[in-house]
């Protein structure tokens, strides 16, 4: 427990700031922090929230023995650490039936991310396993080495920074194992591929592929075994880190991706999206007449292959932008233009690209709702220089969640005080609701003046934004500009700049940047632009990209999406998830190595953690459970030991009594004793120790009395052991006969054995049909747990099931009723998937198109049609509409067939591909019925089926079809068995059919 270290406090602090003395003096926290980091001790409690100083080297408290050592204990039984953490939300969680959340906040390098592998390395141990949760467990550790490859970098701060927020939910099944996840990412930092601080690196997936990609790789990739020789990887000059192996970290990635469940297919196409970023950094511009040119082929002959997209058309769209002036698009770009256009392609292919990868990870996941802890890595209160845009959302990010916590610490410090019985005392606190409401507030909120400056036409700039600012909360006690600032202010404001009095004291922010960056075009060059980069984007032969770039946002008139507006969306969505979850905080802090007091107090600050002690200890330091008290400390009275017989409550009292406590020291609850002050406990701790000494010292009648129990205890097991064999044996000497005393027990054994051997040995699947035989007496049960597992899991299996997929087997059903059975080439369809067109849009006609008007095509397929004159087979496309079948020849519409017109369809039970449409005979619009032959001919019957809602109109002849031709003439097709397919004309006038035997 909590109080086991105590007597060490002199060497190690206390590892509760709760318990801290002087818990107002921000000296005495920072003392205590000194003393334990000092120690190697780097975690400390306040109350539930761990407080970690990050040692900047290894410590040997992350093995396998420490894991074991937190498992399943109560959360202060053993020394603060971030298992405990870990194991105190999963107990939460299968105890309580909640969610749980562990929410990890800390400036750059404090050691965030590092903590969040921790606890997933804990729950990989320590959950139980099968073969099925191990391979999730596996995915989600090698979740982490991908994401930190293209989502992490070197910063000034941290070798391995997180450029990007994330949330995780873990997802656990009933028994508590791992079986599944999902990631959120927001806020990627995508200015970062473009452009670095001195001192610092792009994202580190550009490095280990080209330090230890294989050399085929790079030849292929057209790129060199150097980062000096890219453009985007130079700008922060430094290739090389001595901390950081890109060439082993390149290893680890492959693996990874390939135990997440990418095929090599992904792989390719991702490198190849990663090797057109580099090449897109290489293209250079020249100037002609005012406009930019591009002054090298080879880096677009690469990004033409890599991207999959027309060469030419990429240099258009790098080189001119759309004005849509009377119709017309022209102009081209000048030289700062282009080169805005290059970056923000770049940002914005990498970017997609990034968010492509946390959706393909998630769906190998396996996302399925069962009970979540969720994990929720986000950026640290930060103060630099220069603040931007991004720092900003961060920043107020953070804010937001300092007034959830302290809103959701009150109310659970409230709850309990009442639950208990004991007066509740207001407690006064910073409460930056006011910082909150000056930032989100509807109509004169920062946020809304910033959107209501990016729609507003005419010369929008930052400085006009920072304008409407100063007139519309210029008055606000948290909000002052240059221009409304004291003159001793204006000597430290640029002014391009505006400060904010946020909770951890005044940060300035300049707006430079701040409107172009809000809105979040695929490339911002002037605003009356929009650039054809989306357009080229759309049309790219790459699989990924292709995914990416949506073709429906070329004909969106929806205003674009603002950075603003999709961290703000992730953001909310994430504090909604927070308010249901009961959480925990983790604060992590970055010592550099050493414990640099001056960096260490400025983190206190600004994360808020002398405002958490004070609504922590807003009364009482410390509370226990009766039982727990009572048992830790009942020999320090000699009424309460060894043994208290009566209630609880009194026992306390007596033992509290006996210690001398005084009224205003403590507390009786319904169930607890709260103490106010931490010298009160030193004390009776103190007194502990002493007593222990005491009580070392065993009288011979005490051991003697208690070898007595031990014995008689033996005994008694003994003759319990003996009567169950007896019971057993007797019970299997009448187990035919009708239950009875001398049988019963063995009844139940055996229905227990049955009940046990079948929860170890369930059916895996629906298509698993194995169940144990049951005994006399449990037939019936058997039979009803047999369906309601199967019924499990059938609703498991319907459960995951896409919507793409019901409707593959919806239409898989319909096939095998038409034709199972009753068709000979119906088995060799049943492993082939139908697909929604056999057609693309490029093989249609686009007048076969403009003439179908707005009708939309459900179905298009190549067919060969056979004429009513001779029989003569003529290729044409059968296109299934909403409302009828058309026939179509090259650019001409031959026959349209309503479904309303539709009689019918005949086909043959044998392996060929022909089939009739019979139409009715009063439709003058028809000439008759049509012959066609598909080489999907269950696939186009069951489209036609399913279009026509004709399902039950499908016919299956045996030998010969007739059917009828103009003027009520009827024909008739022979179908014969044959060695090969043969379609011709017989002497007897019929279409004769050879089918080839399947």
């Amino acid at each position: 427990m909590m109080e086991s270290a105590l007597t060490a406090r002199d060497r190690v602090g206390v590892q509760d700031f709760v318990l801290l003395e002087n818990y107002t003096s921000e000296a005495a926290f920072i003392e205590n922090l000194r003393k334990r980091f000092k120690e190697n001790l780097i975690y400390t409690y306040i109350g539930s929230v761990l407080v970690s100083v990050n040692p900047y080297k290894d410590l040997e408290i992350y093995n396998k023995n420490h894991m074991e050592r937190y498992r399943g204990v109560n959360f202060y039984e053993v020394s603060p650490h971030i298992y405990a953490v870990g194991d105190n939300s999963y107990r939460s969680m299968r105890t309580e039936r909640k969610d749980q959340c562990i929410l990890i906040s800390g400036e750059s390098g404090a050691g965030k991310t590092e903590a969040s592998k921790k606890i997933l390395q804990y729950y990989a141990v320590t959950c139980p396993a099968s073969e099925q949760v191990q391979t999730v467990k596996d995915r989600l550790l090698q979740s982490n080495p991908v994401l930190e490859a293209f989502g992490n970098a070197k910063t000034l701060r941290n070798d391995n920074s997180s450029r990007f927020g994330k949330y995780m939910d873990i997802q656990f099944d009933f028994k508590g194992a791992p079986v599944g996840g999902h990631i959120i990412n927001y806020l990627l930092e995508k200015s970062r591929v473009v452009h670095q601080n001195h001192g610092e690196r792009n994202f580190h997936i550009f490095y280990q592929l080209i330090e230890g990609g294989e050399e085929d790789l790079l030849r292929r990739l057209g790129l060199e075994r150097n980062p000096q020789q890219y453009q985007y990887l130079v700008k922060g000059n430094c290739p090389k880190v001595s901390s950081i192996n890109d060439r082993s970290d390149w290893k680890t990635v492959r693996k990874a991706l390939t135990v997440i469940g990418f095929n090599e297919d992904d792989v390719e196409e991702l490198l190849n999206i990663i090797a057109s970023v580099l090449h897109l950094g290489n293209v250079q511009y020249g100037e002609e007449d005012g406009s930019a040119c591009i002054t090298s082929d080879t880096q677009i002959k690469y990004l033409a292959r890599l991207l999959g997209v027309n060469g030419t058309v990429l240099t258009e769209a790098l080189t001119h932008k759309k004005i849509i002036a009377k119709g017309e698009e022209v102009g081209p770009l000048n030289l700062e233009q282009a080169s805005s256009a290059r970056d923000a392609l770049s940002k914005a292919v990498y970017g997609r690209t990034f968010t492509w990868l946390v959706n393909k990870i998630n769906t190998s996941l396996t996302y399925t709702h069962y009970s979540v802890i969720g994990l929720l890595d986000i950026y640290g209160f930060e103060v630099f220089q220069h603040n931007s845009f991004e720092q900003f959302c961060i920043n107020y990010c953070n804010e937001k969640l300092q007034q959830l916590f302290i809103e959701l610490t009150l109310k659970s410090e409230q709850e309990e005080y009442e639950a208990e019985g004991i007066t509740w005392e207001p407690v006064q606190y910073f409460n930056n609701k006011i910082i909150c409401d000056l930032v989100e507030e509807k109509f004169k909120g920062i946020i809304s003046i910033l959107d209501e400056e990016c729609l507003r036409p005419g010369d929008a700039s930052d400085l006009t934004f920072l304008e409407k600012l100063a007139d519309t909360v210029g008055g606000h006690p948290h909000f002052v500009t240059h221009k409304l600032a004291d003159a001793k202010t204006r000597k430290v404001m640029g002014r391009e700049e505006f400060r904010l009095l946020h909770y951890a004291g005044e940060v300035n922010y300049n707006v430079n940047g701040v409107f172009l960056r809000c809105v979040k075009t695929v490339c911002v060059c002037v605003c009356v632009c929009v650039c054809v980069c989306l357009q080229v984007m759309c049309m790219s032969e790459n699989k990924i990209l292709n995914q990416c770039f949506d073709r429906e946002e070329l004909s969106d008139k929806k205003r674009p999406e603002t950075v603003r507006y999709v961290f703000f969306l992730m953001f909310f969505y994430v504090m909604k998830q927070l308010r249901f979850l009961r959480f925990t905080w983790c604060v992590f802090l970055s010592s550099s190595g050493r414990f640099d007091e001056v960096l260490i107090r400025h983190q206190v600050k600004y994360l808020g953690l002398m405002e958490n002690l004070r609504v922590r200890r807003a009364g009482f330091a410390y509370r226990r459970r009766y039982e727990v008290f009572l048992q830790r400390y009942k020999s320090l009275c000699p009424d309460t030991w060894p043994n208290w017989q009566g209630k609880l409550s009194d026992g306390v009292a007596t033992l509290v009594k006996h210690l001398g406590y005084k009224p205003e020291e403590y507390k009786l609850g319904r169930s607890k004793i709260f103490i106010r002050f931490p010298k009160t406990l030193f004390g009776t701790e103190e007194a502990l120790e002493t007593r222990k000494h005491s009580l070392g010292e065993i009288p011979i009648a005490v051991q003697a009395w208690w070898r007595g129990i031990l014995a008689r205890r033996r005994a008694r097991r003994r003759r319990q052991a003996a009567d169950t064999i007896r019971r057993f044996i007797k019970g299997f000497i009448h187990r035919h006969e009708d239950r009875c005393p001398e049988n019963e027990y063995f009844l139940d054994y055996v229905r227990y054995s049955f009940l046990m051997k079948l929860h170890r040995n369930l059916p895996k699947n629906v298509l698993d049909k194995s169940w144990p035989t049951p005994p006399a007496a449990l037939t019936e049960a058997s039979e009803h747990l047999r369906q309601l597992c199967m019924q499990n899991m059938v609703w498991s299996y319907c459960k995951k099931i896409s919507p793409e997929w019901k409707h593959q087997m919806e239409q898989k059903m319909i096939a095998s009723e038409l034709f199972k059975d009753k068709k000979d080439n119906y088995p060799q369809s049943v492993p082939k998937l139908f697909v929604s067109t056999r057609l693309n849009g490029e093989d249609i006609n686009p007048k076969v198109v403009q003439a179908l008007g707005s009708e939309k095509m459900k179905y298009a397929v190549p067919v060969t049609k056979y004429d009513r004159k001779g029989y003569k087979a003529r290729p044409r496309q059968l296109l299934l509409t909403s409302s009828g079948a058309v026939i179509v020849e090259e650019a001409k519409l031959k026959q349209r067939i309503d479904y309303g017109a539709l009689k019918g369809i005949s086909v043959s039970s044998l392996s060929d591909g022909l089939f009739v449409l019979h139409v009715l005979s009063e439709d003058n619009k028809q000439k008759g019925d049509v012959v066609l032959q598909s080489d999907h001919v269950i696939e186009t019957l069951t489209k036609i089926a399913i279009c026509s809602d004709k399902i039950n109109n499908i016919n299956i002849n045996q030998g010969s079809i007739t059917y009828t031709v103009g003027q009520g003439k009827e024909c008739v097709i022979d179908f014969t068995p044959g060695s090969e397919l043969l379609v011709a004309k017989a002497k007897n006038g019929h279409l004769s059919v050879v089918s080839v035997n399947s």
